[in-house]
């Protein structure tokens, strides 16, 4: 099991009738950080008319808060969130800050732009899934090199390390989800040859070539 979240946040802008719209989306893990962030974010745009906010905690999105700051109810903040909601994110907040441009948007335009300016900052970050897995060292002789190499890509298991000394030593990370179907598949490639060795439960994500571990 896992969710998706923003490792790191970016900042987006657009403009609507010469309204100004800046986005900026950060990654939060309470409501205290939420309130503390939006609170920073009200500070460095003091001068703007609004600055509008929704956040969403919690793996299965269990904690939501949205905020119009004084735009009409249910225009921006609402509207924010279920962006957020939509792209199955958690443990992110956005703030997104509106410099009047002197145009009356209307309620559909409203909605529309703070739609609109939430999607351009969430293009400007960096979005992960977190899943739940378990790290497995894998010890074998030199012979089962090529049969575990080829497991593993064929898996898209992600190897953390390999140690060659007397025999090689893989550290691989293991969905929680297929523990049991890899570590069958293991003992299968190498006819039960390979010791197995559970360690600890982590989230992890996979971005291209790297692997972050989440304590």
């Amino acid at each position: 099991m896992g969710y998706r979240t923003v490792y790191e946040g970016g900042t987006g802008e657009i403009t609507e009738k010469k309204s100004r719209f800046i986005a900026t989306v950060r990654p939060v893990s309470s409501e205290e950080e939420a309130a503390s962030f939006i609170s920073e974010i009200k500070k460095q745009y003091w001068d703007a008319r609004h600055n509008c906010s929704a956040f969403v905690l919690g793996e299965r999105q269990e904690i939501t808060r949205c905020s119009d700051d004084g735009e009409p109810a249910q225009t921006a903040g609402r509207p924010m969130l279920e962006v957020l909601l939509k792209e199955g994110l958690t443990n992110v907040a956005v703030v997104v800050t509106r410099y009047f441009g002197g145009v009356l948007l209307g309620t559909g335009g409203l909605v529309r732009a703070y739609q609109k300016a939430v999607q351009e900052g969430l293009a400007q970050s960096r979005i992960i899934e977190k899943l739940s897995g378990r790290l497995l060292c894998v010890d074998t002789d030199y012979n089962e090199i090529g049969r575990l190499q080829y497991l593993f890509g064929q898996q898209e298991i992600p190897v953390l390390d390999t140690e060659y000394a007397s025999g090689v030593r893989w550290r691989v990370l293991v969905p929680l989800s297929r523990r049991e179907e890899l570590e069958k598949k293991i003992i299968e490639q190498t006819n039960g040859k390979a010791a197995l060795e559970w360690k600890e439960e982590v989230f992890y994500a996979v971005c291209g070539k790297e692997t972050m571990i989440f304590s």
